[in-house]
Order: C-alpha cells, then sequence, then structure tokens
C-alpha cells in the first residue's frame, strides 16, 4: 500500500521530473521486497540521474509533511516504449 506522501512523490516524479511510469513501477516493486525509500531504489537502478535524486529530496524537505490523504489513480502512458501505446497503472488508495 502506497501512503499520501508517497503518492504525492509519484505524481511529483510523473509530472515535473517526466519519470517513466514504467520505471516507478519497476521501483515500487523493489520497494516491496527490500523496503528501501523509494527515491534511493529509483537511483540505485539507474532510472533517475543524481540530480533529479538531489531535486526529489528538495522536494522531499519542502513538501514532505503537507501530505493529505486521498484517493488518487494513476494511469500514464508509458512514453518509454516506442513501439507501442502501453499504459501502465499505479493505482492507489489512500486512507486516513
Amino acid at each position: 500500500m502506497i501512503s499520501p506522501k508517497q503518492a504525492q512523490l509519484i505524481q511529483f516524479l510523473r509530472w515535473e521530473l517526466a519519470i517513466p511510469a514504467s520505471s516507478i513501477a519497476t521501483a515500487l516493486r523493489h520497494r516491496e521486497q527490500d523496503s528501501g525509500q523509494l527515491p534511493m531504489i529509483l537511483w540505485q537502478y539507474g532510472l533517475i540521474t543524481l540530480e533529479q535524486l538531489d531535486r526529489i529530496f528538495d522536494w522531499l524537505e519542502r513538501f514532505g509533511s503537507m501530505m493529505e490523504a486521498k484517493s488518487v489513480m494513476y494511469s500514464y502512458p508509458d512514453y518509454s516504449r516506442s513501439s507501442s501505446e502501453e499504459t501502465v497503472d499505479l493505482s492507489v488508495s489512500l486512507s486516513a
């Protein structure tokens, strides 16, 4: 289950940093296996740059404590695959 804070982080990753949904989904799967933080997993797997990691930590410092609980549906076209129009669904149901 994704926390409200992580849901907003995912929104930031997709909209501000243009991280592909498939990269985020991969990191979320690995996060469940080793309980690491999402930004560090993205960086460890080479899915984001060190500059992007810095921007993520800056964002977390500014907005990390302002998260609200709500239901969020993430479904984005996966533009990292040029040969097909695949959609990666990152559905999230959050509770207070």
